[in-house]
């Protein structure tokens, strides 16, 4: 009986589920600072910010990874000092699919917590403060806990975004089979050659899997954790 996928086709699957994994782990916390500057904060050059956040939204793809191409390369600013300081060089490998695929989820990690930031009544961070809580205290016993539904769907939404990345990442780390070939771009290589269509379809399918479980799991635990902290959805008025 032959293997549902090819050793290519199951490499690729495995290596975009650990680069998805690792895009929204370097994501996340620098995810929560800005959203909670973009949430709460009031200082000069905030739309300014709020824009560059959202650049990778409505920039072409292929804008971003020629992007982090120049500064990463070996010879470009970043890159440079990576390899001088760490003799490491992230273009043309998985880590740097990693950080184009945690680029372009980045802004939907922000917006999903901002969202749920704003939602929360001042009041509750103000009454903590009152009884004597500092403002760690108040973000990690108050703040966090409340948006907790937002940082959930937040992460699970980067990770279905980063699953399904394509020019960033062709163009920043190439289409390299076992090193930076994920899901998309195997599929992209399997329907440019003759008799590949079969393993497209295939390809397509476990893509097409992956983002529904992906969005299921968002709203599944969002309603779930919604339920914990006593929020209830808002039916027509």
């Amino acid at each position: 009986m032959e293997p549902l996928l090819s050793e290519t086709e199951s490499t690729a699957l495995w290596l975009t589920l650990k680069v998805a994994f690792w895009s929204v782990t370097i994501s996340i916390l620098p995810a929560i600072a800005v959203a909670m500057a973009l949430a709460r904060g009031r200082f000069p050059g905030k739309s300014v910010l709020d824009g560059i956040i959202h650049l990778p939204l409505v920039l072409p793809p292929v804008v971003v990874g020629y992007l982090l191409l120049e500064l990463f390369s070996r010879n470009g600013p970043l890159g440079l000092w990576l390899k001088s300081t760490f003799d490491v060089s992230i273009a043309f490998s998985w880590q740097g699919a990693a950080l184009a695929s945690a680029v372009m989820a980045f802004p939907l990690i922000v917006r999903a917590i901002r969202l749920s930031l704003e939602a929360i009544d001042p009041g509750l961070e103000s009454a903590a403060r009152t009884l004597g809580a500092g403002r760690l205290r108040v973000l990690l016993t108050v703040t966090l806990p409340l948006s907790l539904p937002g940082l959930l769907a937040g992460t699970i939404l980067g990770f279905a975004r980063s699953l399904g990345e394509f020019g960033a990442t062709i163009t920043f780390v190439s289409n390299i089979p076992g090193e930076t070939q994920t899901l998309p771009l195997a599929l992209f290589s399997k329907a440019q050659i003759p008799g590949g269509e079969a393993a497209a379809v295939r390809l397509t399918l476990i893509s097409v899997a992956i983002a529904f479980i992906a969005l299921g799991a968002s709203e599944l635990l969002a309603r779930r954790m919604r339920a914990r902290i006593g929020l209830k959805e808002r039916g027509p008025s």
